[in-house]
């Protein structure tokens, strides 16, 4: 039997937000400078999905054997990133949603790994809709010591939100390390992600979510006791 659900928490990058692209963007042109040839596989790109932006930065330089001191590699990243952002859509669905969520005072929050200042980057185009959130909690955010897969981004959206019980809740999530994240914080989750994530292996301890979907167009709010769409 599906929970029913009373408060809703999503994810940003490659959930709400078409972001993912830029990223395998702007790490192609990394590695066409330092690599030339070389481009980003899915199977290092799943690695760097839904964790913060020195951890990623952490595991492609390792991974890539790129010579480069990170915070270098971090602004030479921001600036590419600053050029590609303003081009960022909403994903499939995503705007039905949120809309129908706020319209039916269905507290909603986000928890994103992104900090504050790429936050206001990556939103700019569409901050009428970011500002229907109740609440947005970001990695440099007071409180939050470790990254996903770690709970704790999860655990303080929630409280913001009032502390509803942990079942009541749903996180919406499109990298692997966001749904272990969310099953560390005991909340149910459902799981959008990239189909080329689906390709790979999963990892001996990856538990699936309540629901892995397509897109956002698939989820059906009454399935999980939310009001139905009108």
């Amino acid at each position: 039997m599906a929970p029913r659900i009373t408060h809703c928490i999503f994810d940003m990058d490659g959930l709400l937000i078409d972001t993912e692209r830029v990223y395998t963007d702007a790490a192609n042109e990394i590695l066409s400078k330092h690599q030339p040839g070389t481009r980003l596989t899915w199977e290092l790109k799943a690695k760097l999905m839904g964790r913060t932006a020195r951890e990623s930065a952490r595991v492609f330089l390792e991974s890539t054997k790129i010579n480069m001191p990170l915070e270098e590699f971090l602004e030479e990243l921001l600036a590419i990133q600053r050029r590609l952002m303003h081009s960022v859509d909403l994903l499939p669905g995503v705007e039905r949603l949120i809309h129908h969520l706020h319209n039916h005072n269905i507290p909603i929050a986000v928890a994103t790994s992104s900090t504050r200042t790429k936050l206001a980057i990556k939103t700019q185009a569409h901050g009428d809709l970011f500002s229907l959130f109740d609440s947005v909690t970001c990695a440099d955010d007071e409180g939050i010591t470790q990254g996903k897969p770690a709970p704790d981004i999860f655990l303080i959206a929630r409280s913001k939100l009032g502390d509803p019980a942990l079942e009541d809740c749903l996180i919406f999530e499109d990298a692997t390390v966001g749904i272990e994240a969310a099953r560390r914080a005991g909340i149910p989750a459902i799981w959008i992600p990239d189909p080329n994530l689906l390709s790979l292996p999963r990892d001996e301890d990856f538990i699936e979510p309540l629901e892995t979907l397509k897109s956002m167009v698939d989820f059906e709010p009454s399935k999980y006791g939310l009001p139905a769409y009108d």
